[in-house]
Order: structure tokens, then C-alpha cells, then sequence
């Protein structure tokens, strides 16, 4: 999978290969810098990278060269990361820079020539659930639906935001790879932040709501539409996890969306 493209860019493998169900990655060598060839082997990974050769570097990873399916990127040599910031007393920081990343990415004005997926469609395992399921899936899809019908401030998205996905790049900064090609409110983009890096760091009142306030003001959204954000995207994460029959980690976002909603009907 790796050789036409390893020649066609006159690549040197520079590392093991890690081959997983939607892309196969190998790091390797270009004109002497360090990249990584990624060769995607599911549609949205493929227009994943489409659309990060349009955001050119502002805010993702910068396309070094694209061909079919495969995508060459430059490779992030940073020593930090947002998972050891937020499990070792640097949560606000890593809070921080994820919000830098996302207004940049948010930054890019018009449409790429990019499928791009409706939150309405994107949420439909959430409606699922509730059908099914009932209780805070039924109130999760509640808020989403009101949610939905009443979008702001659309843009495209990245659709998947979190600690793994925004890598430090040295020079040239913290930047994100990975996204899931969607378009709708902008305020989406932020919740998935609060479901990670791990349930010990998420689940704590203390951490949530810190990272409440300093989303809010950062990137100027009101507290309690974020909140409900949080609630629908936790609804739907579970929803997904229910569908692949893993409960522990059905489990664990249900809590969240349990705490969001507790903040949310507080109303303080």
C-alpha cells in the first residue's frame, strides 16, 4: 500500500507502520524533513484530507503533497502534549490552546470543493437512541433537535476536537488532524473537548467547569448554548458507543451528559 507512494514522492520510510481500520500511517522522510504518509482506506478519511489540503496549514497539519487516497503531512516533532498538560496540572492551558486551534480553523471563510456532512444527519444516532433507550438519550436528543432548528454562526468543522487530535507541531505551533468534514454551528466544535482527555480528568466538576468559563470567554459564546451543545454531543457519543455494545464507555459519557445537564438546569 505504502510503495507507489513512497516512490512517487521519493519517500524514506522513517519509523514502524500503524495500520488501523480507516487509514494506514507510516512515518517517513521528504526532502529531508520528517512527514508522515497517511493512505486512507474509507471515504471520510479521504475527504478528510481533502479538506485539510484547503485549510493549507492554518489551523491542521500542512498537506505536503496529495494523491488518490494517500495524503503526505508534515510530521509533528513537538515534546508536549495536551493529554499530559490537562493529567498534569496544565488543563487550562491545553483548554486554551484547543480553542486557538478551533478559531483558526473556523477562520477559513466559504465552502471546500469537500462532502460536507449536516449536523442534522451527523446526529441521527442520537434520535436513535432515544427511541430506543429513553432517558438521557431522550433528553439529549431534546436539546439537540432545538439545537439543530436554530443554528448560529454556521462554519465547516472539524467535528472531532479533543486532546489526541491537536498535536504540537514546534515551530509551527499546536495544530489538528483527523477531521470528520462537517458544517453547521460553529459552537459544536467545542464540545467534544469536555470529554476528554480521559474520564478521571472530564468527569470532575472542577475541571468542567473551568473549562466552561474559559471557553466562554474565549470564544465568546453563551454559557448556556455551549452547555446544551455538551449535552446533545455527550447524548450522541454514548448514543455511538451503545450502538458498538461498549458500556463502560457508554457509561462514562452518560455521566458527563448528566453533569452538563445539572450545570445546565442550575442555571448558574
Amino acid at each position: 500500500m505504502f510503495e507507489p507512494y513512497l516512490q512517487r514522492w521519493q519517500l524514506i520510510a522513517d519509523g514502524a507502520p500503524l495500520l488501523t481500520h480507516s487509514s494506514h500511517l507510516l512515518p517517513v522522510r521528504y526532502r529531508n524533513q520528517p512527514a508522515m504518509l497517511k493512505v486512507a482506506c474509507v471515504t471520510e478519511e479521504i475527504n478528510g484530507g481533502l479538506l485539510m489540503k484547503w485549510w493549507n496549514g492554518q489551523g491542521s497539519a500542512k498537506v505536503l503533497a496529495h494523491a488518490d487516497n494517500a495524503l503526505l503531512l508534515k510530521r509533528a516533532q513537538g515534546p508536549d502534549s495536551l493529554i499530559d498538560y490537562a493529567e498534569h496540572g496544565q488543563d487550562q492551558q491545553a483548554t486554551r490552546i484547543l480553542c486557538q486551534t478551533i478559531e483558526r480553523l473556523h477562520a477559513h471563510h466559504g465552502e471546500p470543493e469537500v462532502p460536507l456532512v449536516d449536523l442534522q444527519t451527523w446526529f441521527q444516532g442520537l434520535r436513535e437512541a432515544a427511541k430506543l433507550h429513553g432517558h438521557l438519550y431522550r433528553r439529549s436528543a431534546q436539546i439537540a433537535d432545538h439545537l439543530l432548528a436554530s443554528q448560529q454562526e454556521e462554519r465547516v468543522l472539524h467535528g472531532d476536537i479533543h486532546h489526541s487530535n491537536v498535536l504540537d507541531f514546534g515551530p509551527d505551533g499546536w495544530l489538528a488532524i483527523d477531521p470528520k468534514c462537517l458544517y453547521g454551528e460553529r459552537t459544536f466544535d467545542y464540545a467534544n473537548l469536555f470529554c476528554n482527555p480521559s474520564p478521571g480528568v472530564a468527569s470532575q466538576v472542577q475541571h468542567f467547569t473551568s473549562r466552561l468559563q474559559i471557553v466562554c470567554e474565549f470564544a465568546k459564546l453563551p454559557r448556556q448554548r455551549l452547555l446544551q451543545w455538551i449535552v446533545a454531543w455527550c447524548g450522541l457519543s454514548a448514543a455511538w458507543f451503545q450502538e458498538d455494545n461498549m458500556q463502560t464507555q457508554v457509561d462514562q459519557r452518560l455521566e458527563l451528559t448528566q453533569l452538563a445537564l445539572n450545570v445546565l438546569e442550575a442555571g448558574n
